[in-house]
């Protein structure tokens, strides 16, 4: 058994999801959550809070591997930047611990569980129900794109162990 740690960094609020994949590559839901980073007076004191979070994340559920979302273009270079800030924050916290972490765009999440790269939000979170086997429950925004992430490093592993190409090769096309 394997547990992946999938991180949707956001400068509001973080997605973090917890998996375990087992060794006939069957995905099992362990945890999902937002941290929410709002509440801090500042910015600063808002990745201080992603820190905190994703600490308490890692020491309760114990995830051998990580995969995290790479920034994309947002609203604003402002927008970016600020998202940018959290991924770091996120990154170094991990790196810290002595983690792998493989990095996944959008658009690969999107096709890895939806098959087409320009999915809307509702088709992913649909297919991480069904791929979890989760009740037709509606899950927090982030903490769906968080399970999205820890299923396709899932899915991204399995097929670069099956075909002895590297997960980096994979993730060029």
């Amino acid at each position: 058994m394997i547990r992946i740690l999938g991180i949707d960094p956001g400068s509001q609020r973080t997605g973090i999801g917890v998996i375990d994949v087992a060794g006939d590559g069957r995905c099992t839901y362990v945890h999902c959550e937002a941290l929410k980073l709002l509440d801090a007076d500042d910015f600063p004191a808002r990745l201080g809070l992603l820190c905190e979070g994703l600490e308490r994340v890692l020491d309760e559920w114990q995830p051998q591997h990580v995969a995290i979302e790479t920034v994309f273009m947002a609203k604003s270079a402002t927008s970016a930047l600020k998202l940018g800030h959290a991924r770091g924050a996120a990154l170094a916290t991990v790196v810290r611990r002595r983690l792998k972490v493989s990095e996944y765009a959008p658009r690969v999440i999107k096709q890895s569980l939806v098959g087409r790269g320009a999915a809307e939000k509702d088709q992913v979170q649909h297919m991480v129900r069904l791929l979890l086997n989760l009740p037709a429950m509606k899950l927090q925004a982030d903490a769906a794109d968080a399970l999205a992430v820890a299923l396709t490093h899932a899915h991204m592993s399995a097929t670069a162990d099956r075909t002895g190409v590297s997960v980096a090769m994979l993730r060029r096309r």
